[in-house]
């Protein structure tokens, strides 16, 4: 059964995602699976390459700095772009394309996920020096997640 959670900054687990640090604010096991959050402070060279996720909604709040967002589409040229700041609450479904990066030089997020079993995936990964995204295709593939397109640009 979840129980009730109240973490504040800096109470949860710290652990290494390539070269950045995140905090598991929760975990999937602490809810049954329902829902995963992190902590993440993003530099602009931590863009993700446009993806999916077959299994998981995903939710983004932007705590501080500016995101751009790039959603819907296999190409980032076709995408939509939206540009969230401190604050913003930004949505992703299943299956939706989407992409995102700094526009300041940090901004933090919760990142969230619905269910929460990709939290296993960045765990795997582990501390790099830098990002190997098409490295894990195979990691990729047991979690849900599909690379469409590389990073977007700076």
């Amino acid at each position: 059964m979840s129980i009730p959670l109240v973490r504040n900054p800096g109470e949860g687990t710290v652990f290494k995602y390539y070269d950045s640090v995140q905090e598991q604010v929760v975990s999937s096991s602490e809810t049954q699976g329902a829902v995963s959050v992190v902590r993440v402070t993003m530099r602009q060279a931590d863009a993700l390459p446009l993806h999916t996720h077959s299994r998981e909604d995903e939710s983004w709040v932007v705590l501080s700095g500016r995101v751009r967002f790039w959603v819907g589409s296999a190409s980032l040229d076709e995408c939509e772009i939206h540009d969230a700041e401190a604050g913003a609450y930004v949505f992703g479904p299943r299956f939706v394309p989407h992409a995102y990066r700094p526009l300041s030089k940090t901004a933090d997020l919760l990142v969230i996920n619905n269910p929460g079993a990709v939290e296993g995936y960045f765990r795997s990964i582990g501390p790099a020096d830098t990002r190997h995204d098409l490295d894990h295709a195979d990691l990729m593939v047991q979690y849900g997640l599909t690379v469409l397109a590389g990073p977007p640009p700076a």
